[in-house]
């Protein structure tokens, strides 16, 4: 019998059918790295509470993508249908008792099992939802993951890309949250120059979010991989960052000193040491996302393969 619920530590690269392009790389590090730990909503458990809208769904898809008005309202029916149907009673009760082991905020983030594939860069097509706490709100936010399947951007990119639709199904990964008092991503290979023997990182104050909506411009370090020495900095001024409050909710704060430099050059050598392990592990070039507590911790969140390379 096909599991509801997989944790990361049973997972491995091999999982995607299972956990999708996300939850199959976390289970993959989850013994090497440090990351937050979880579990992942199975492909499986989605594929059991599709079966019964599957044929209101597919007929809905019928359309010509390139119309983008048609395209908007073929997304919004799809993901409404999804969003008002029953999940399976076994789903939600495994869904509750795992969350309950790992308790208080929780990331819920979708994994498609063709998302993070290096042929198919589906990446940042599919919903991630932060600071989710309370097992009833758990199951939601994995519900809207779900329905995330059917963004208008991710029918017309699946159309394109000659995917199916129903060969797609949907995982979902459910992460302890880090506190982040900085976040930001690090690639394994300089992205602007393709140059194998730098690392860059990216990092800003406080949770990774302003940094990718590009609300902020993050500091920059670039590192020589060979030397383990720090080429180049680009410092810069933040004014706010986001960070959770008590309640969860993110919430933007001034920076005490706007011109400090984010991450100590220690930790700019610790992360490029985890970075070129990654790379070693998966013996490709990858796009890690990472976060550091209030601790001074640092914890890896993901990692997938840089689909830009030329």
């Amino acid at each position: 019998m096909t599991k509801n619920i997989v944790w990361f530590k049973d997972l491995s690269i091999k999982d995607i059918d299972i956990a999708g392009g996300k939850g199959s790389s976390l289970g993959e590090m989850y013994d090497i790295m440090p990351i937050p730990n979880g579990f992942v909503v199975s492909a499986q458990a989605y594929e059991k509470f599709a079966k019964e809208i599957n044929n209101k769904i597919f007929p809905i898809l019928n359309i010509d993508v390139e119309d983008s008005a048609k395209l908007e309202k073929a997304a919004k029916e799809v993901q409404k249908i999804i969003l008002n149907a029953k999940i399976p009673q076994d789903i939600i009760d495994d869904i509750k008792a795992e969350y309950k082991k790992l308790g208080g905020f929780v990331a819920c983030r979708s994994s498609a099992t063709a998302e993070d594939l290096p042929e198919a860069s589906f990446a940042g097509q599919q919903a991630t939802y932060l600071n989710v706490k309370g097992e009833n709100n758990v199951v939601d936010a994995v519900k809207k993951c779900w329905a995330s399947l059917f963004t208008s951007r991710a029918i017309y990119y699946r159309v394109v890309n000659n995917f199916k639709h129903e060969d797609v199904l949907i995982a979902v990964v459910v992460q302890r949250m880090v506190n982040s008092q900085k976040a930001g991503v690090m690639f394994t290979v300089n992205p602007i120059t393709n140059m194998r023997t730098e690392l860059v990182i990216e990092g800003a104050f406080g949770l990774g979010e302003m940094v990718v909506s590009g609300e902020i411009t993050p500091d920059l370090y670039i590192v020589d991989k060979n030397k383990l020495e720090i080429k180049q900095k680009n410092v810069n001024e933040q004014e706010i960052g986001l960070f959770r409050d008590k309640k969860g909710n993110n919430v933007k704060l001034k920076i005490k000193n706007p011109a400090e430099q984010v991450l100590t050059d220690k930790q700019v050598r610790d992360l490029a040491i985890l970075g070129m392990a990654i790379e070693k592990h998966y013996n490709k070039p990858e796009d890690i996302e990472w976060a550091v507590d209030e601790d001074d911790k640092i914890y890896i969140l993901q990692s997938r393969p840089i689909t830009t390379l030329k």
